[in-house]
């Protein structure tokens, strides 16, 4: 019951902060949400998670109150709190680094890989999905006030450390991590130009990770080394996991590369063609490590030897939750035929 109340808690003050219009209600949904994911993190009993709880509330508690302060500076400047009057460039710069830090984007990354290991898959899911939308909502509501060069300088950095932090990853946890610092990084870069691209990059990786990280909990699937031995487990999910994480990289013609596609397209309109080349080029990183991951998933056999250590998995034929896959696979490769 009190978890039920808690993951009620956790949509209703998302679905609150992204409703409201003024700073000082955000601020208050924004924490309800903070502390509504806490339990989560820290329901296994166990010192990593609990550090990974603690490490989440002191990252959020700070990008709180440099919202506070933005919104306050704001509101003594302009005399409101409406979100659209950000026209000072402090207060407006303050508030975006608030709200990247919440999202976790370079310089304010570093929280985001060890919440994540620390936490359990289904909790990772909700950090990594359900958890952006609340920022990302004010993030596109204040776009227009936003100052072009720092949001194109945080996208490529992120997009740059995203790729390079994913690269040596043995665990699925913290290279999904790296691999959303890099997905943001391409989310920002857009957001003074064309903010509606930006929103179709972050809801399609929602689309894209939310069965990915399913199939990770279903399987049992926590390394690379676990990786190799899934296919045992059933092939239909190897084959959907090989395709969601080719999508996510955004291997055409695949559903992740629409909005890289689009991206790239308005880079171009505005004459950054050089960004546009840096941003792919960095994009390369995340596709290697991806296709690592999916030639260990469908390619590697694992080792035959009877006193090999194998991952002991129930089988999954009999269960419901199986149902997801053909809407994962749908999803992985059907959005790209509405391209007119």
């Amino acid at each position: 019951m009190s978890t039920a109340m808690i993951f009620v808690g956790l949509i209703l003050s998302t679905i609150l902060a992204t409703a409201s219009n003024s700073w000082l209600l955000a601020w208050l949904c924004l924490e309800l949400n903070t502390l509504s994911i806490l339990p989560f993190i820290s329901k296994t009993k166990h010192p990593r998670a609990i550090e990974a709880a603690t490490k989440y509330f002191l990252t959020q508690a700070t990008a709180s109150c440099l919202l506070l302060l933005a919104g306050t500076s704001n509101a003594w400047l302009t005399g409101t709190w409406d979100m659209t009057q950000m026209s000072n460039k402090l207060t407006s710069t303050t508030m975006l680094i608030a709200l990247t830090m919440k999202m976790g984007t370079v310089p304010t990354h570093f929280w985001l890989p060890e919440v994540l290991q620390g936490s359990t898959l289904l909790t990772a899911l909700l950090i990594s999905t359900w958890q952006k939308i609340a920022p990302m909502s004010l993030l596109f509501i204040m776009s227009n006030n936003i100052q072009p060069t720092f949001t194109l300088t945080l996208g490529l950095l992120s997009t740059t450390f995203g790729g390079w932090g994913g690269m040596n990853q043995t665990q699925l946890r913290k290279m999904m991590a790296y691999s959303s610092i890099a997905n943001m990084g391409w989310t920002v870069i857009t957001m003074t130009h064309e903010p509606k691209a930006s929103m179709i990059n972050i809801f399609t990786y929602i689309i894209l990770t939310t069965p990915t990280f399913l199939l990770m909990a279903l399987t049992s699937t926590k390394t690379l080394q676990n990786m190799t031995t899934m296919w045992s487990t059933s092939p239909l999910a190897t084959t959907t996991m090989a395709l969601l994480l080719l999508s996510t990289a955004g291997l055409p013609p695949l559903t992740g590369f629409l909005p890289k596609l689009i991206i790239m397209n308005e880079l171009v309109t505005q004459n950054l063609t050089p960004l546009a080349t840096m941003t792919m080029m960095t994009s390369l990183l995340t596709l290697s490590f991806y296709l690592r991951t999916t030639y260990l998933t469908t390619l590697l056999n694992p080792p035959s030897s009877a006193t090999s250590a194998t991952k002991w998995r129930q089988k999954m034929i009999k269960n419901k939750t199986m149902i997801l896959l053909p809407t994962a696979t749908t999803s992985t490769f059907m959005m790209p035929a509405l391209i007119p």
